[in-house]
């Protein structure tokens, strides 16, 4: 899944976007395979890093991100972007702040470039705080995985 994300992640990586990865790609990334049809990604919700999203979501071709302007990003607790890939902008989900997230975020180089994803405990304790079926079985299968770093993609 991760790879239909690559141009967008490339262009987030260069407009240096402050974001990390969470929900099913995250859970997948930690070793927990998981269908999902999006990217949900966490931000930190300033104006400045709000723009640099849009910018990058420009250059990666999702038009979506010229419907919008940084400011109400930054405002929303979530921004949907539907486009040819799906891209849901969270600046607070439930259980989670960017700034943990960012400082607890796992590194890993994909595609020849670094890549945030949601650390394994925050992951659990946003899930726990979503407390939706999905999110309280993701739990349940992370809890049961031992703890590894997100695994390199096997197209990198």
């Amino acid at each position: 899944m991760l790879h239909l994300y690559r141009d967008v992640l490339k262009s987030f990586h260069s407009r240096k976007v402050k974001y990390v990865i969470i929900g099913g790609i995250a859970v997948g990334a930690h070793g927990v395979p998981r269908n999902t049809f999006d990217m949900d990604i966490i931000i930190e919700s300033t104006e400045i890093n709000a723009q640099r999203l849009l910018d990058a979501m420009i250059d990666a071709r999702l038009g979506t991100a010229t419907l919008t302007n940084a400011a109400a990003v930054a405002a929303r607790d979530i921004s949907i972007f539907l486009d040819r890939l799906r891209i849901d902008v969270h600046t607070k989900p439930p259980g989670l702040r960017f700034a943990t997230a960012w400082k607890n975020r796992e590194r890993n180089r994909h595609y020849g470039f670094p890549i945030y994803f949601l650390s394994k405990a925050d992951l659990i304790r946003s899930k726990r705080a979503a407390g939706r079926p999905q999110d309280l079985d993701d739990v349940e299968k992370l809890i049961q995985k031992p703890t590894t770093s997100p695994r390199k993609s096997p197209r990198s």
